[in-house]
């Protein structure tokens, strides 16, 4: 279908992990390490790496004209820059910095290599005429714990436009350039190391939007972060468990970190605000739905409920707006 008929992507859909790739003219190469990997079955790299971005204007990830999607981030071994991009069913990525290899090695699993969609059998209409639409959708792994978990316990209970906003600022301010040749005025950054968040002063979280609890919740999690870390290696059940015993984190933050560290497609995302009334409104018509309502929706779906839930977001089917949108905060302004 022509990129002029293609349907845009809405706050849902962006949700639900889409992300648009502008089209364009190949990049030239420059010298990285570099792997391929073909998956066996055609793969959507928007949707599957889609979750990974936090707003359009993360500094830890961007897509450019050439196809591409870039990614910054910090691995066991540094920090490092991954640029991936399919050609003819073929992934083709690049790595630079000190974690490069370590990308590379997790490319397969980065890339849905350890998902098995043919796990899911819609029984709904609106569900398998979505997974027809969308194919291609993979459930990332990204054996990455604190990169999920920070951004998570930032969209805690404020509007995404908040903690997107709040992400932007620490990561560029407190972060690290992006190793390699990024792309032009994308400013891309390494989110902190865990000792640099733990140094944060007061006004920053401050400055950033960011109140006492949420800061206090990261700090938390910061001082014990290589614990943490060993959840990406656990089955998600542990390793929610795990993260739970911070105090500030709880299902949904736990749920929101290991469906894209551990690619757990059971993983459901309760106590959303919206997510009850928006798969209750597509299964059975019931925008009033809450968390156990959801769930018992969900109940045909047990041990992918998580791509469910995904498969809803993507096909933008949610209940009419009745009341104004929730306010956007700025504490930084008290």
């Amino acid at each position: 279908m022509s990129s002029r008929f293609a349907p845009r992507p809405t706050r849902t859909t962006v949700r639900g992990g889409e992300t648009a790739i502008p089209q364009g003219v190949p990049r030239q190469n420059t010298a990285a390490a570099t792997r391929t990997y073909t998956p066996p079955t055609p793969l959507n790299l928007s949707l599957t790496l889609g979750p990974l971005r936090r707003g359009p204007a993360d500094p830890t990830f961007r897509t450019t004209p050439d196809g591409s999607i870039w990614r910054a981030t910090r691995t066991p071994q540094g920090p490092a820059t991954l640029r991936v991009a399919l050609r003819a069913g073929t992934a083709e990525a690049e790595a630079w910095g000190e974690g490069a290899a370590w990308l590379l090695d997790h490319l397969p699993q980065l890339l849905g290599a350890e998902d098995d969609p043919t796990a899911f059998t819609p029984r709904h209409r609106l569900l398998a005429h979505t997974e027809r639409r969308r194919q291609g959708l993979r459930l990332t792994r990204t054996g990455l714990v604190m990169e999920s978990l920070i951004p998570s316990i930032l969209e805690q209970k404020v509007t995404t436009d908040e903690a997107y906003r709040a992400w932007r600022l620490l990561v560029r301010k407190y972060g690290e350039p992006a190793p390699g040749p990024t792309p032009a005025q994308a400013r891309m950054h390494v989110m902190p190391d865990p000792r640099t968040w733990s140094r944060i002063p007061s006004w920053e979280w401050h400055k950033a939007g960011v109140d006492n609890k949420r800061a206090s919740t990261i700090l938390r999690a910061a001082r014990v972060a290589s614990r943490l870390e060993e959840a990406a290696a656990m089955d998600p059940v542990a390793a929610r468990a795990r993260l739970e015993l911070i105090p500030g984190i709880g299902p949904w933050t736990s749920a929101e970190t290991v469906q894209r560290s551990n690619g757990a497609p059971d993983e459901v995302t309760v106590g959303d605000l919206h997510l009850p009334g928006i798969v209750g409104y597509a299964l059975a018509g019931d925008r009033t739905a809450d968390d156990a309502r959801m769930l018992e929706l969900l109940t045909p779906y047990e041990g992918q409920r998580h791509r469910a839930a995904r498969l809803i977001l993507l096909s933008g089917h949610t209940p009419p707006r009745r009341r104004p949108r929730m306010p956007v905060g700025n504490i930084a302004a008290l």
